[in-house]
């Protein structure tokens, strides 16, 4: 690097010099030039000679001017040369100090970590009377840890404003052997091409390839020597592995470079892991797409913002309003996600990314953003509500509360606080903090079994026998499992339970084995549907 640098400022100092030549040659000629016309103009005074030095000079003068000024703008091309080598020189260094530095931070993290591991694995008698004399101090150049590099490239279909777009991104999440992010990175790539191709699986697997290069290439750079890296695309597992051998031209060679960038490691093996272990990788990649689709724009009040367009209503929107969906690098406006996740809560169901094919769930942390707050606890309630089995639910007695929560979960957090609740059916609520009966499903009775609290108290609670009347009324029917109110709206008596339970609608008898223990009907032909109308 010295003598590169050494030989740009002798090769300019000759340059300089040539040019200093030049002009002392120009001072030369022009005085020569000079001399020649005062010459002449005295020859001029004496008639009747013919000779015009002037004349007959002023050809050379101009052909040495051209001659000078062609030298100059050469001169001028080869000192601009210079400077950008010079400039490439000096970037090449400060790069090479940079990734020199990163370097030394990443073994001093690693050290200290190891440190801190040794530390906290040292007993607290030991440290108390060795602790003072504890070193481990940290030396320059020392590298223990087994390292793991996480690739993802993603393309996707996006709007900017009327045209459609194929944007791509990639992302590389480099850790130590607990995961801890140590180094990233994001940025955009050109898949214009390939994205419109008909091979889509193609230009995904190539996507992928050149995330997992970059990841390898930054490893490298940082002189990392054991290393794991991750994916989470099956066909590219296989690629990589030797498994499969590629038959696109392009991937084909993006594979060599990441069999040939192995090898310059000393221990270089590939993973295959599932989508959500990625998450580093896919977050940078989706900011990288991001980074591509996003504009600046002036408002009303002449602030510049940066905006996007939302694929579902084509508006151009504020970034700080557009939604983004976890899992998956789809964006959408407030309004939008905001009518989309209202219509999924009165069908009944969780909202899932409203992209076309899409499986990944809507966040409810995340949906504060645009729903009211009442809506995300219905949402949380449902989620937490899907989540529990139905012999598991248990419900708050109290009025007020009525929290939900699962039997194992509420036996648990009594335990805590009550000795003897799993023998006495005494749970105390996760929300409310207030204690009940598990079996009556009614607020603690203290110093008395549930029998006796059922003859204390003979007349059922006014919603209760709200619910009794509702029930003898509609002709419901429950399940004495798990309490559950069940409707006959059409078919058979035979009633199979959410919980699993089989009995008899008419009376409620047991089936077993597929088989009722009564004598009641099995069906009625009131029940059974015909040409869509009950007869």
């Amino acid at each position: 690097m010295e003598m590169e640098s050494g030989v740009l400022t002798e090769q300019r100092r000759e340059i300089e010099e040539a040019k200093t030549l030049n002009s002392d040659l120009d001072l030369a000629f022009n005085l020569q030039m000079q001399e020649a016309m005062t010459a002449s103009l005295s020859i001029l005074n004496h008639p009747p000679s013919t000779f015009s030095p002037s004349s007959s000079s002023t050809p050379k003068n101009e052909e040495a001017k051209a001659e000078a000024e062609d030298f100059d703008c050469c001169s001028n091309f080869f000192l601009e040369d210079i400077e950008r080598l010079d400039q490439e020189r000096k970037d090449r260094e400060e790069s090479e100090n940079l990734m020199r530095e990163m370097r030394e931070d990443l073994d001093r993290r690693m050290h200290d970590q190891k440190v801190a591991s040794e530390i906290m694995n040292i007993p607290d008698e030991e440290w108390e009377e060795y602790g003072d004399d504890y070193e481990d101090p940290f030396e320059n150049g020392e590298r223990v840890s087994f390292f793991k590099v996480y690739s993802k490239g993603v393309e996707s279909e996006e709007r900017i404003r009327d045209m459609k777009v194929i944007v791509g991104g990639i992302g590389v999440a480099i850790c130590d052997s607990k995961d801890n992010l140590i180094f990233e990175v994001s940025k955009g790539i050109d898949v214009g091409a390939e994205g419109s191709s008909s091979n889509k699986s193609c230009a995904g697997v190539s996507v992928e390839l050149q995330a997992l290069i970059e990841g390898l290439n930054a490893a490298f750079a940082l002189d990392l020597k054991n290393l794991t890296f991750f994916v989470d695309h099956s066909m590219l597992y296989q690629y990589v592995t030797g498994a499969v051998q590629p038959q696109n031209g392009k991937i084909s060679t993006l594979v060599n470079q990441v069999s040939l960038l192995q090898k310059k490691f000393a221990d270089c093996k590939p993973s295959l892991v599932a989508c959500s272990d990625v998450k580093f990788a896919f977050r940078f990649a989706k900011d990288a797409i991001v980074s591509q689709i996003t504009w600046p724009a002036e408002n009303s009040k002449g602030k510049r913002k940066l905006k996007e367009t939302c694929v579902i209503c084509y508006e151009d929107t504020d970034v700080d309003q557009i939604f983004s969906v976890d899992g998956c690098f789809h964006r959408y406006c407030f309004p939008c996600m905001k009518q989309h996740v209202e219509v999924k809560l009165l069908q009944g169901t969780m909202a899932k990314c409203p992209h076309e094919g899409c499986k990944s769930e809507v966040s409810i942390e995340t949906c504060g953003e645009f729903l009211d707050p009442k809506l995300v606890e219905i949402m949380s309630q449902r989620k937490k509500e899907a989540s529990i089995a139905v012999t598991e639910k248990v419900y708050c007695p109290y009025p007020r509360c009525s929290a939900l929560m699962s039997k194992s979960e509420v036996l648990e957090y009594t335990n805590s606080s009550f000795v003897g609740g799993e023998k006495s059916g005494a749970r105390k609520c996760v929300k409310c903090h207030f204690f009940f009966c598990i079996n009556c499903r009614v607020p603690w009775h203290y110093n008395m079994t549930c029998y006796d609290y059922k003859r204390s108290k003979p007349h059922p609670r006014t919603e209760d026998k709200m619910l009794d009347s509702l029930a003898k009324r509609k002709l419901w029917r429950q399940c004495v499992m798990c309490k559950n109110m069940v409707e006959l709206a059409e078919g058979c008596y035979h009633i199979t339970c959410r919980c699993g339970y089989e009995f008899c609608y008419t009376c409620g008898a047991k089936w077993k084995n597929k088989k009722p223990t009564c004598s009641c009907p099995i069906w009625d032909e009131r029940n059974i549907i015909r040409d869509g109308r009950r007869r």
